[in-house]
């Protein structure tokens, strides 16, 4: 790896700190207090200078970032990035969360650097093409055949998409944001807003949506709406196979009761609207059933407060027990621990000791 320049590597963290904070560089020159002017930020900015330990620790403790944050070497870059819903969220918060991603995504890849972990992705889709909406029901076969999924719903979406390669990293946002997908050095990456867990089953959809633009992307050149049919069909899918679901369905039906969609939601993790959407894709209800339930939904307010409950949980932990696992096995430092978990070291501490 080429090697890279110390002010050029301060330069480029001292702008993620400060973009990951949404502040600018006037910003932080004001709130350093006239310890160092904003000409100065922008020539360290720009890799021109290095600061001073005099300028260098208020810099850190306004942005809340480790000295050894600013000197350490880029190692990711996230490319190719599809943000599932932008709306609201606007350019300042977007490039915040981008970059709070890329710093996850780099100590994730070097917790499994230090523990001399392989990258695990490996395409389950071989060389086929899809050019339908509707073949997402033979990839979701595929890639379950792949995965030695079964044909039972997915208990954990995460867990299934961690053991299998994928990155997945948590963010807080405002509810104008679902997530992100995109690659970081060859690694498929997923960001999720933390507002999804109120709504578990449109957390699990969404995931799976994210997932499948990435293992859809090599194998069709649908876009636009057809590329989300695709998507959303094959997150369904993943949560039930098409047999399983139309042997619980039983088949073509002119109604449901409500009762029944609960009991579906709580057993297969899915809303009841996707359920509904589901069936239609299937064609086990017709149009008109359809567009009823969607005028129904509207009317009592189930697309925003949906009836029944789904009681599983869908977390990130893969790579806080990676870390776990290398600080127990003195492969390193409490203080490094602590650092990769971007937590203090008392607080690592107390974490250590619970997991031991």
């Amino acid at each position: 790896m080429k090697q890279q320049d110390p002010k050029e590597i301060f330069g480029r963290r001292l702008s993620q700190a400060r973009r990951m904070r949404g502040m600018s560089l006037r910003a932080v020159a004001e709130a350093i207090g006239g310890k160092v002017s904003y000409n100065a930020l922008h020539r360290y900015e720009c890799g021109e200078m290095m600061p001073s330990d005099d300028v260098l620790i208020p810099v850190a403790d306004v942005l809340d970032k480790p000295l050894d944050f600013f000197f350490r070497p880029f190692t990711v870059e996230l490319r190719e990035l599809r943000f599932r819903k932008t709306t609201g969220l606007g350019a300042k918060s977007e490039d915040a969360v981008k970059e709070l991603a890329t710093d996850f995504f780099e100590r994730y890849c070097e917790i499994e650097q230090i523990l001399g972990l392989p990258s695990r992705f490996r395409d389950p889709l071989g060389h086929v093409r899809y050019t339908r909406p509707e073949e997402a029901e033979e990839a979701a076969v595929k890639v379950r055949l792949h995965w030695k999924l079964g044909e039972d719903p997915l208990p954990n979406v995460i867990e299934t998409l961690e053991t299998n390669g994928f990155k997945i990293f948590e963010v807080e946002a405002p509810e104008s944001f679902d997530g992100f997908s995109g690659w970081a050095d060859g690694h498929p990456v997923i960001v999720l807003a933390t507002w999804l867990n109120k709504d578990m089953p449109r957390k699990r959809f969404t995931t799976l949506h994210e997932a499948a633009h990435l293992l859809v992307a090599p194998h069709t050149d649908l876009s636009g709406k057809e590329l989300e049919a695709f998507c959303n069909r094959f997150a369904g899918a993943m949560l039930i196979p098409k047999e399983v679901f139309t042997s619980d369905w039983g088949g073509f039906r002119h109604r449901i009761s409500l009762e029944e969609l609960i009991d579906l939601k709580r057993r297969y993790g899915m809303s009841i609207a996707a359920i509904m959407h589901r069936a239609h894709d299937l064609k086990l209800i017709d149009d008109s059933t359809y567009r009823q339930f969607s005028i129904i939904r509207k009317k009592k307010g189930w697309h925003r407060d949906e009836p029944g409950k789904y009681i599983g949980t869908e977390q990130s932990s893969r790579f806080e027990q990676l870390v776990l696992r290398a600080t127990a096995e003195e492969q390193i430092s409490f203080d490094k621990g602590a650092a990769l978990l971007n937590v203090s070291l008392v607080e690592f501490q107390q974490t250590l000791s619970e997991f031991l």
